[in-house]
């Protein structure tokens, strides 16, 4: 399943023009509780392109899906997701802490938790 996971992380970028920074499984499986009727929970966290952040108006900070594959998709835009890190956010925290990371660009993690 990873390898399917990774190809749909791949088409996520292509779909939205972003790059994914940082990708971990979530809930159930990444805790080690998952039963066969577990869904993979993938969350991620990513960026646009620099033109995008140089637009006045308020976008989209966020992206959710859910695939006929049992993929649960849900990603937040950097700046989203650290200002839910500044707040403590228990779900940015348990990404954080995910033992199945996908992708992570930049020590992301590590670098975050050190703050």
């Amino acid at each position: 399943m990873t390898a399917e996971i990774q190809q749909e992380l791949s088409r996520l970028e292509a779909q939205h023009d972003i790059k994914i920074l940082y990708a971990v499984e979530s809930g159930s499986r990444a805790w080690g509780f998952a039963s066969v009727n577990s869904d993979w929970d993938v969350r991620y966290i990513y960026v646009h392109r620099p033109e995008w952040y140089l637009k006045i108006d308020d976008k989209k900070d966020n992206q959710d899906e859910i695939l006929p594959n049992d993929i649960d998709l849900a990603g937040w835009e950097l700046r989203k997701a650290l200002r839910l890190f500044r707040k403590s956010n228990p779900p940015m925290l348990e990404w954080l802490d995910s033992p199945i990371v996908y992708r992570e660009q930049f020590s992301m993690a590590a670098r975050l938790l050190t703050v």
